[in-house]
């Protein structure tokens, strides 16, 4: 009984640092409220038909650029469609944006970094100056290249800024397997007779882990602006969808006047964006070794 105390198993040791994870993450006020606002747009994602009070398509000149009020909650378009609504049909699209983005550029990066500082030499180097070009490149222009190619719409927007996004997380990859490919256990595993992919998957990809999960979280909020960028100049998202980026551009001609047309989606872009970087500034807090050793 005792000896079981004191030795408790690899499952109960991964829910103890799963509690301590879930109690220090409460005590960060600044990721509460990120991860509130994270959870508040998948929720109005699953939940738009019923949480919306009009159709996010149909136009109504009647009720074309009517203020904020009782009927419509942030104001119509130029249309008449209700902001409110298509606000949150719009967090469809970029949650889908940013799950499609994000599940193939950190994979892709991940793979590429580890690989590359795994086994050095040419495959370094070859690797590091492909990522160095797309690296030189901004990733706005250089996704506007891509989506000027591919053609404009959702997928093709994604997939633009998945070619643009995977390199820093080959980098950061990279630099996580240069700390660890030389310590001893690596060495103990080979020894083993471990293949270098076995290594590879199953000792140095968690390594990376959970520096890739505090870049993810930040690179949120850049993949939603870029989406809303190429949404802005007509190469993201095409009417009627209610893409925010669109959404902003279709009321700049009314900015002066009834401003809540670009201000409402604007200031969703704001929130979600914000908190998606307090969410990424409380998990790079919480997985810093150095941090958990002063804590």
């Amino acid at each position: 009984m005792s000896a079981a105390l004191q030795h408790p198993s690899p499952r109960q040791a991964r829910l103890r640092a799963a509690r301590s994870f879930a109690r220090r993450f409460r005590r960060n006020p600044l990721g509460m409220a990120g991860l509130f606002i994270g959870l508040a747009l998948i929720f109005m994602a699953i939940f738009a038909p019923l949480l919306a009070t009009h159709d996010p398509y149909a136009p109504d000149f009647a009720a074309r650029l009517t203020a904020p009020g009782w009927n419509y909650w942030l104001g119509t378009d130029e249309l008449g469609r209700d902001i409110y609504t298509r606000i949150l049909y719009g967090s469809r699209i970029t949650i889908f944006i940013v799950a499609l983005v994000v599940f193939t550029s950190a994979p892709i990066g991940l793979l590429l970094g580890v690989v590359s500082g795994y086994f050095g030499g040419w495959v370094d180097a070859v690797l590091m100056r492909i990522t160095d070009v797309f690296l030189a490149v901004p990733k706005l222009l250089l996704a506007l290249a891509f989506v000027a190619v591919l053609g404009p719409g959702i997928v093709n927007a994604a997939l633009a800024i998945t070619l643009t996004a995977w390199p820093p997380y080959a980098r950061l990859a990279r630099a996580e397997t240069l700390a660890v490919r030389n310590a001893d256990f690596v060495a103990a595993i080979a020894l083993a007779g471990a293949s270098p992919w076995r290594i590879i998957t199953r000792h140095i990809f968690p390594i990376c882990y959970s520096s890739m999960l505090v870049r993810v979280t930040f690179d949120m909020a850049g993949i939603i602006l870029i989406a809303a960028g190429l949404g802005f100049i007509g190469l993201g998202a095409q009417p009627p969808l209610p893409e925010w980026g669109a959404m902003i551009a279709s009321g700049r001609r009314f900015i002066f006047e009834q401003w809540w047309v670009a201000a409402m989606p604007g200031a969703a872009i704001f929130i979600v964006s914000l908190g998606f970087n307090f969410l990424g500034d409380a998990l790079r807090d919480l997985l810093d070794p150095h941090a958990k050793v002063r804590q």
